[in-house]
């Protein structure tokens, strides 16, 4: 599962929260992440390496527990994660084909930097190819991919569509076709979308979806929809009348700060609504709502907290797969071209 998503609407965590999910369903998990930035290792309370993120190595964030919480068992699944860089991948990648001696010294010479100019889209299918042997290896029951940023990731994934019309033959070709074939294969890859319940992030989950589907072919899981704010009763009740009826005196300035706060509340949550309402209509695929958490740092109570709302989202999902809004697949929307529908 690859987890996607314009900067900043939480894609780390909702990737952290979906490995904590499929954990909880006694799954072995790999989360790999792409960009050596994302605070995944801190968030699970694990130091990681001397800089605090993860390395080429396996680390474990998570063991497996018995139904007693003991280690060892079957009732929560491991959860393990891993940097995964082109160089890296390159070093590895040549080390299994003979040429360990050299392979270091090819990258630190920067090698790879030359290859790279000469053949577009070769760091890229370097990192996907390495995803590619994990996934046909075994390595984990899931392996959530916490992919670049929207903008990055159209590229990243059409990266080996790119190299196929470039490259005739050879193991470039090879390794550019296998990795196709693994995006464009709904039981072995799909693309979990991350947005905000806001104007600019709901665009751009729009616009990356049907790009995806009809540049790259690859099948979409439901929309994760981050950080909506839940619905508290009795926020349009006017202060005073409320305090008065319990027998609590207020003060005319705090029932003036109550009421402010109660309003900017209520009008954010419409807001909210307004664009989960206009995401189902313009985007035909289920949604997952997640709630806002409000902490500085994201820890593993939080990630606890998003995990059990997104096993509930997993459980009201319709079975075939549609949106709810019942409309027709985003492959069909008028004016697109051709395209896989998305697969749930």
């Amino acid at each position: 599962m690859l987890i996607a998503g314009k900067g900043g609407v939480g894609k780390t965590t909702i990737a952290a929260a979906l490995a904590l999910t499929a954990a909880r369903a006694g799954l072995s998990v790999l989360v790999v992440d792409l960009e050596g930035k994302s605070g995944l290792a801190g968030a699970f309370g694990v130091q990681g390496n001397r800089y605090g993120t993860l390395g080429y190595d396996e680390e474990v964030l998570l063991e497996a527990t018995d139904a007693r919480g003991q280690p060892g068992g079957a009732h929560q699944g491991e959860i393990r994660a891993r940097r995964i860089t082109p160089d890296d991948a390159l070093i590895e990648y040549l080390a299994d084909h003979g040429m360990r001696r050299v392979s270091k010294r090819l990258v630190s010479s920067g090698a790879v930097d030359i290859v790279a100019t000469a053949i577009p889209g070769i760091r890229d299918i370097l990192v996907l190819g390495k995803v590619k042997q994990l996934e046909r290896s075994g390595a984990a029951d899931l392996i959530v991919v916490d992919a670049p940023a929207t903008g990055h990731a159209m590229t990243f994934l059409s990266s080996a569509h790119g190299l196929l019309d470039a490259a005739r033959s050879g193991p470039v070709r090879a390794q550019a076709a296998e990795v196709v074939e693994m995006l464009t294969d709904p039981t072995r890859s799909q693309v979990m979308l991350v947005t905000l319940p806001e104007e600019m992030p709901v665009n751009e989950v729009i616009e990356s979806a049907y790009q995806l589907e009809d540049r790259i072919g690859v099948s979409l899981a439901p929309v994760v929809v981050n950080s909506c704010i839940p619905e508290i009763p009795g926020l349009d009740c006017d202060p005073l009348a409320a305090a008065g009826e319990v027998g609590v005196e207020l003060e005319e300035g705090t029932a003036l700060a109550l009421r402010s706060a109660a309003d900017f509340r209520l009008r954010r949550r419409a807001l909210q609504i307004e664009q989960l309402e206009r995401l189902s209509q313009e985007l035909p695929l289920p949604q997952i709502a997640i709630p806002l958490v409000s902490s500085e740092t994201i820890s593993l109570p939080d990630i606890a907290v998003l995990a059990s709302a997104l096993a509930t989202g997993v459980k009201k999902l319709p079975e075939d797969g549609s949106a709810s809004t019942g409309s027709t697949p985003a492959s069909n929307r008028e004016g697109t071209a051709e395209g896989g529908p998305p697969d749930a």
